[in-house]
Formats: structure tokens, sequence, C-alpha cells
């Protein structure tokens, strides 16, 4: 990458993606929990590996299968497999998309630091947030 943004113009045609992946026991067990959770398509799949992307924009999250995977401990733990990194997702409703999580497979996870965010653990225990804008 040159570092150059193409800053716009129809999606097939742009090569400034950008993404995050995850590890995880099935990978695209846990990108078909994120298509549905997001409402975002699977951009890729093969075997051990799969993407899902919004409809435009530039950015996507991978999803990649590793049989070593250990899930974080939320909140931290003494030596447990610490949190590197969250996922946040602004929400409309909050009530109805921590539902809406729940019924696709996430738990509320045991601390919630803040009364307009609601810490959730997917499928393979990645902590994500909801969360409204309260500005």
């Amino acid at each position: 990458m040159d570092g150059r943004v193409d800053g716009g113009g129809p999606r097939e045609n742009r090569h400034d993606y950008w993404g995050v992946v995850l590890d995880a026991p099935d990978g695209l067990e846990l990108a078909r929990f994120y298509a549905t959770l997001l409402g975002w398509d699977i951009a890729s799949a093969e075997s051990g590996y799969a993407t899902v992307a919004p409809p435009d924009g530039v950015a996507y999250l991978g999803f990649q299968s590793s049989p070593e995977y250990r899930p974080p401990v939320w909140p931290p733990s003494g030596y447990a497999q610490q949190m590197m990194l969250h996922l946040d997702f602004e929400v409309s409703d909050l009530a109805a998309a921590v539902a809406h999580a729940e019924r696709l497979g996430a738990r509320l996870a045991s601390v919630q630091p803040q009364q307009s965010v609601r810490v959730l653990l997917d499928p393979a225990g990645h902590p994500f947030c909801l969360y409204v804008d309260t500005v």
C-alpha cells in the first residue's frame, strides 16, 4: 500500500479496503453471526476464513479459524487471556439491539461499565459493545 486513499467511487473499483480479523474456533460460523447481527453480507468464504462487509464503504471484518483459539476474559482477571481489542457498534435502540444479539447467540457480560453501553460476548467469546450516542 502506498498510502493513497481512493476516496470514493463504486465499491468494486476501490482499493483502499481495511479490516479487522478475529480468530475463532470456526471462522465461518462467527462470520455468519456478525453478518446477521449487522445486516451485512458474507463477502468471502473459504476453508478456515470468511469476511463480512457492509453494502458500501471500505471496512470489513474477517474471521479466521484457529484450533488453538482461547476466548479472552472480560473483565480482565489475573493471567487469563486478556482482551486485545473489542468492536463497537452504535445502535439507535440499545435494548432491542441487545435482545437481537442475544437471540443470535451473544451473551451479556457480567460487568457493564456505562449506562449507554452494553458489553456482550459473541459466540466465540470476543467482547463487543453496543452503544447509543448520548451527545
